[in-house]
């Protein structure tokens, strides 16, 4: 299979279709990186088409998406790409275990997508999910998390404050 034809062969992408790269990705390494390659690329349809499949084979397989997590997390700062590359990116990253050596700069992104209301939604729940996984490791940024939820909570639409609820309980 040609991942990046099947991605740009119909007019209209499908979930099934996505499922179906995934999939294939899923086999080997190598289809993994044609997949990434994808995802990556300047063009804007292959790469908002890419992320769905990325994030499908990446929770079917997640060894997969190690080599990668430092580009994902670069790809929460982009604003020239499709919404669905940053909130594919966003969606695997909460899911993930994060390298260290990543921590801070994921960090600074998820605190800059949660205070921005005009980022889509999605985006900011899977990064306060992100942020709150990291407060495992970094206790002293739950103030600021707490803070920046608490006084945000009247005016955010109805999935932020509910897992901004469910983190709240558990900080």
């Amino acid at each position: 299979m040609n991942i990046r034809d099947e991605l740009l062969a119909d007019p209209k992408f499908s979930k099934y279709k996505a499922s179906v790269i995934a999939a294939h990705a899923a086999l080997s390494a190598a289809n993994f990186k044609e997949l990434m390659h994808c995802f990556l690329a300047d063009h804007y349809r292959l790469a908002q088409r890419a992320a769905y499949s990325v994030s499908i084979a990446s929770s079917s397989n997640t060894a997969l998406i190690a080599p990668y997590i430092g580009v994902l997390v670069s790809q929460l700062k982009r604003t020239d790409v499709h919404d669905a590359v940053v909130r594919n990116s966003a969606r695997i990253l909460q899911n993930v275990t994060i390298p260290d050596e990543f921590h801070g700069e994921l960090m600074d992104a998820c605190f800059t997508l949660i205070q921005n209301r005009s980022i889509p939604i999605a985006i900011r729940v899977f990064s306060l999910t992100s942020l709150f996984n990291l407060a495992a490791v970094y206790p002293e940024i739950r103030k600021e998390l707490r803070v920046i939820i608490e006084e945000s909570m009247d005016y955010e639409k109805p999935a932020f404050r509910s897992r901004a609820k469910k983190i709240l309980a558990k900080i």
